[in-house]
């Protein structure tokens, strides 16, 4: 996941004048960074069981998030307001809508946090080998990474910006090291042509490519709005489509170093992939250097989402759309309950599920946070129809013949996506989603009765 988003929303408000405006080449590297987080660090063992197939995902992710990214470059034209899904679904949808789609927003928050600490706690398994093989000391490790962090982000934004400022740039380190260096030593025989167990090259690209949508997520926060970019009708769709290529390049890259550097049955079960393809490229020292460089990414990663996973609900209760607690600050000026609150649940999340694998663990989780942001994602693809029929004067003299063909696909892909997260994801997503619903009511309750 992309904790990137965190520096965007700081650019953004730093962003507004003149002096301060984003050309081209800083609203790549902005796009670049949103995009690259831990998210990739164990998708190598995700993907594994589906074999060279399975690269065919990345590349199906790729278009489905480029077609997204640029609904998005268009919605933040149409509709400059904070909080990007979720204004542009009020927008377009009204209350109940943007509710939904924070709500959702926020459970893919909870649920990516999640997964970060588990690919926290799994490459730490480098130097404390015992994690990886002890289900309960695994989640403990991620638990303690989640409570510390919390804990420094309720201290104040500017100790968790510095947090982040101190992390952020080793990230990819591991990925640029592997993906440049190590792509001339790869085994193809380590790759293979099919999934594990034998099934459809369309049900193996369907689930690879759900997968590979974690490590785009938060591409959306690349919409700067067009007051803080200079051209924005041409430099956001430009930098959208080049950031995602070169963050794609790298993904691509390095997760074909990763697959052709470690035999499949060995990397299915890889807590550390990357650290294992250094180890196999380089030797043991490398192994240990790509482990602490991912460890040190994925806490700084995990810094930043702890951040956001307040900031949501914080934006949505100020709407009076989210409990009103949620927007409560403590003396330093951060909302720590909602923090704590986020917290809890994501406790909830990694206790419930502490008897999987690190692997079996980090796929299902990163799977039903792609699922709760894909709803937001499908919401936001028709927004802009939904606002041309409620406000058709803003749109005379536009042709809406390719905007309404590119928000269709975008529509489609997101349903697609869905499909590929898999029936007991789905599952869980849609009640999770769904049981936000009674919040809904009493808040209106609330509301009508004030």
């Amino acid at each position: 996941m992309a904790d990137g988003q965190v520096a965007a929303a700081v650019t953004q408000g730093r962003a507004t004048s003149p002096q301060r405006s984003l050309g081209l080449w800083m609203c790549t590297a902005l796009v670049v960074g949103n995009m690259i987080g831990s998210g990739v660090f164990l998708l190598p063992s995700a993907l594994a069981p589906y074999g060279g197939i399975g690269l065919l995902g990345w590349l199906f992710t790729a278009a489905g998030a480029l077609l997204l990214a640029l609904v998005f470059a268009r919605l933040s034209r149409l509709v400059p307001k904070a909080g990007g899904p979720y204004a542009y679904t009020r927008e377009g949808f009204g209350d109940l809508a943007g509710f939904l789609v924070a709500w959702g927003y926020w459970i893919s928050i909870l649920a990516g946090n999640a997964g970060i600490a588990v690919a926290f706690a799994g490459y730490l398994a480098v130097f404390w080998p015992a994690i990886a093989s002890t289900p309960w000391l695994a989640g403990l490790v991620a638990l303690t990474a989640i409570w510390l962090l919390t804990w420094v982000n309720a201290t104040g934004v500017r100790n968790a910006g510095l947090m982040q400022l101190a992390t952020t740039t080793l990230k990819l380190v591991p990925l640029v090291a592997i993906a440049c260096f190590g792509i001339f030593h790869i085994e193809v025989a380590n790759i293979g042509g099919m999934q594990q167990d034998g099934g459809s090259v369309f049900s193996a690209i369907t689930a690879s490519a759900a997968l590979t949508l974690w490590a785009f997520l938060g591409f959306e926060s690349a919409t700067i709005p067009a007051d803080d970019v200079v051209d924005p009708q041409r430099t956001i769709p430009r930098a959208t489509i080049l950031g995602t290529l070169v963050a794609t390049l790298v993904y691509v890259l390095g997760t074909v170093t990763v697959m052709g550097s470690v035999p499949a049955s060995s990397l299915m079960n890889s807590t550390a992939p990357f650290a294992d393809a250094a180890s196999n490229l380089w030797g043991e020292w490398a192994r240990y250097l790509v482990a602490g460089g991912a460890v040190v990414a994925c806490f700084g990663t995990l810094n930043g989402w702890i951040l956001m996973q307040s900031q949501v609900p914080l934006a949505a209760a100020r709407d009076n759309l989210f409990p009103a607690f949620f927007k409560q600050e403590s003396k330093r000026g951060t909302p720590a309950l909602g923090l704590a609150i986020s917290s809890v649940l994501i406790t909830i999340l990694v206790g419930l599920n502490y008897t999987r694998t690190l692997v079996q663990l980090f796929t299902f989780i990163i799977l039903l946070s792609t699922m709760t942001a894909l709803l937001p994602y499908t919401f936001a693809t028709l927004s802009e129809l939904m606002i041309l029929i409620k406000q058709p004067h803003r749109f005379e003299g536009k042709r809406m013949l390719k905007p309404a063909v590119l928000a269709m696909l975008a529509f489609m892909y997101s349903l697609w996506a869905i499909a590929g997260s898999g029936e007991e994801t789905v599952f869980w997503g849609f009640l999770l989603i769904m049981a936000g619903v009674p919040v809904y009511v009493w808040l209106k309750w609330r509301q009508a009765n004030q």
